[in-house]
């Protein structure tokens, strides 16, 4: 029987974990799903933060939890999806969403610094996607796992934004989930990307402040920054049945931006 658009968007009964999901896009993302009916799996390296994370989610109604990890670590990660795994059961839902920048000229940009962006936002999505696909995902021939990416991984940046290794590696990000649907799909596993652009966030209030805000939304159609809302819609679509038949594709939350830039 076909399913109503309600049932299709329902994620009652099944198992989330976002990593950097106690504060900015994470965070939202875990709202949008915990809000659907999933039951949710924060983690992030600052327990303070995930505690708070924890209990704003609580207080919508929405069931969460936490483990501390940094994403970049291997061993970290793979306590991640052990403990995740042991404390909710099989996960169905993987949000890669843990990710760092770094702004320097490319010229100057320090090698150290490269290799952290790097760990972070291609090699941390690649172990954690891996582990529990091998371990939940694979065996059970289901699974959602949606890659945080970015309109900076389609192009390069407005002057005055230096961000080499950021560009790269979500680049990399895009061409990871196009090729990881096309391993998994016969697995019943989808892998999708979503390219944010500018939310205000810690991670992007520096070039806020360099570059302005106002200047920064006036070079989208839609004349305004991302906020607290505008990721949720995406995220549900990849994360539930809804987008069962979507899997290797990434789409900008961008206001527009791409459309000028050729993204």
């Amino acid at each position: 029987m076909t399913r109503s658009i309600q049932q299709l968007f329902d994620l009652k009964g099944k198992n989330a974990l976002i990593t950097g999901g106690s504060r900015g896009l994470g965070l939202q993302m875990a709202h949008a799903l915990g809000e659907a009916g999933a039951r949710v799996m924060l983690s992030a390296r600052k327990e303070d933060e995930l505690e708070s994370a924890m209990a704003e989610l609580q207080a919508a109604g929405i069931d969460a939890r936490w483990i501390a990890a940094d994403a970049a670590k291997e061993a970290d990660i793979h306590r991640l999806a052990d403990e995740t795994l042991e404390r909710m059961g099989d996960v169905d839902i993987l949000v890669n969403n843990a990710g760092a920048a770094w702004g320097a000229p490319a010229e100057d940009h320090p090698l150290e610094a490269w290799d952290k962006v790097m760990n972070l936002n291609v090699r941390g999505y690649f172990l954690l996607s891996q582990r529990l696909a091998k371990k939940s995902m694979i065996p059970r021939r289901q699974g959602r796992i949606i890659n945080i990416a970015s309109i900076a991984g389609l192009g390069g940046n407005p002057r005055g934004m230096e961000t080499i290794a950021y560009n790269t590696s979500k680049g990399a990000v895009i061409n990871f989930t196009r090729a990881l649907a096309c391993e998994w799909g016969e697995h019943g596993i989808t892998v999708n990307a979503i390219c944010p652009g500018f939310f205000p966030s810690k991670m992007t209030r520096g070039t806020l402040e360099q570059l302005g805000e106002e200047k920064m939304a006036s070079q989208a159609p839609l004349l305004r920054l991302g906020d607290d809302e505008d990721l949720k819609g995406t995220t549900l679509l990849f994360a539930s049945d809804a987008g069962k038949h979507i899997t290797g594709q990434w789409l900008a939350v961008d206001g527009g931006v791409s459309v000028i830039t050729g993204g």
